[in-house]
């Protein structure tokens, strides 16, 4: 049968039990009364502080290395969050500020307060402390690193988008370079395949009538009429595709109502289109005409090579602020990866050209969905010199 100790040898062999648990922790430990005053603290805590525990024991904590902020400021007693717990009867863990040492020197530290209760009243408090010093010195260093790195990404950055804004500028100078060589390839086929072609149609016309009595010679001449006026068709055609003369001549609104015309021709495909432009409004011209009417094109060309579609809708609006276009099909659609893909470069042209004027090309599409291709471009506001044009309102259906 087990012998209860008195009271008191109990309380002593606890006391001894948690003497022996402080001294054996690397942490720091103190215990306060409601003075302020050190009641109890371990070696490693008094080490920490450059004391001894004789030397702590008795003192008031919060003068001894408790007085000031990390940059020398006082700290007064009243504001301590340890005193301002443990009275107020709560816990508090801080790992924002320092202890000071007994050589003046100051350390980075963590602590927590919880209050010591006897028979039911606050009279005093036990604080946990360690030193943060070096935790506080990598979190810096952390800090320091990862501004490092920022700093790096923004130069990257910076020095990613100026080379793309100069590769846009060189794909916009190539593009109008190609635009450029294609009207001179256009105008001399026209000046001189053309004109020897027609040359070629009239002498062998003057043939003809002088050979009328030999019958063979006759319906030669009649075969090369018909190649010869099959070769003005094909160059007609390679003239056209090189560079559209009703571009040059009648201008945007005029060569998209005409391609949307050949595209309906060529796949005989039912077509619902509108084709608006405000009042006052002139239709670009120039370069961004061309960008405009060739990303037009692409987007036709794709419909009529990918979508396998029965039916298209076609909307375009030309304000004073901005053009755009939808082109939607109800086609076999596809994945948004395959329109995003480095190898989709008729996707990436069309995007490449609105983006060097300011606007943007969206394509949102999914498998059986069919796809819409959405073009937006702004621009500053063109007034026509002519007050009003009823034939500024287009209309091409089918």
């Amino acid at each position: 049968m087990k012998t209860r100790l008195p009271a008191e040898a109990e309380r002593a062999l606890w006391r001894d039990k948690l003497m022996l648990l402080m001294e054996s922790t690397s942490d720091g430990v103190y215990g306060i009364d409601l003075a302020g005053q050190c009641t109890f603290i371990n070696p490693a805590g008094a080490a920490m502080l450059g004391y001894s525990v004789d030397q702590v024991l008795g003192q008031n904590m919060h003068r001894l290395m408790h007085h000031s902020h990390e940059h020398g400021h006082t700290y007064p007693e009243e504001d301590c969050p340890i005193y301002r717990a443990f009275r107020a009867g709560r816990t508090c863990k801080i790992d924002k500020e320092v202890f000071w040492r007994a050589d003046g020197s100051s350390f980075a530290v963590e602590y927590s307060s919880h209050q010591i209760v006897e028979q039911g009243k606050i009279c005093g408090a036990v604080v946990l402390f360690s030193d943060i010093s070096q935790r506080r010195q990598e979190e810096r260093q952390l800090h320091r690193t990862n501004r490092e790195l920022e700093l790096r990404v923004i130069e990257r950055t910076a020095e990613l988008s100026g080379a793309l804004a100069q590769m846009r500028e060189l794909s916009a100078y190539a593009n109008s370079a190609r635009e450029e060589e294609r009207r001179r390839i256009a105008r001399e086929i026209h000046d001189e395949l053309g004109s020897l072609l027609v040359a070629l149609k009239l002498d062998v016309n003057w043939m003809e009538k002088r050979v009328v009595d030999r019958a063979e010679v006759a319906g030669k001449c009649r075969t090369m009429n018909r190649l010869i006026e099959s070769a003005v068709e094909n160059v007609g055609r390679m003239i056209t595709d090189l560079r559209p003369s009703i571009l040059d001549h009648q201008g945007l609104i005029a060569a998209l109502e005409w391609q949307l015309q050949e595209f309906i021709e060529t796949t005989e495909m039912a077509c619902e289109s509108s084709i608006e432009v405000a009042d006052d409004i002139r239709a670009p011209d120039g370069n961004l005409a061309t960008a405009i009417f060739r990303i037009f094109q692409e987007m036709l060309s794709n419909v009529a090579r990918h979508a396998q579609a029965s039916a298209l809708q076609i909307r375009i609006h030309l304000n004073e602020n901005a053009l755009s276009m939808e082109v939607q099909d109800n086609g076999v659609g596809a994945q948004p990866f395959d329109l995003d893909n480095s190898r989709s470069y008729g996707v990436m042209g069309m995007r490449e050209r609105a983006m060097h004027f300011g606007g943007s090309l969206e394509i949102i599409s999914a498998p059986g969905q069919g796809t819409l291709a959405r073009l937006h471009i702004p621009f500053a506001p063109q007034k026509c010199e002519a007050a009003s044009n009823p034939e500024n309102s287009h209309g091409v259906s089918a």
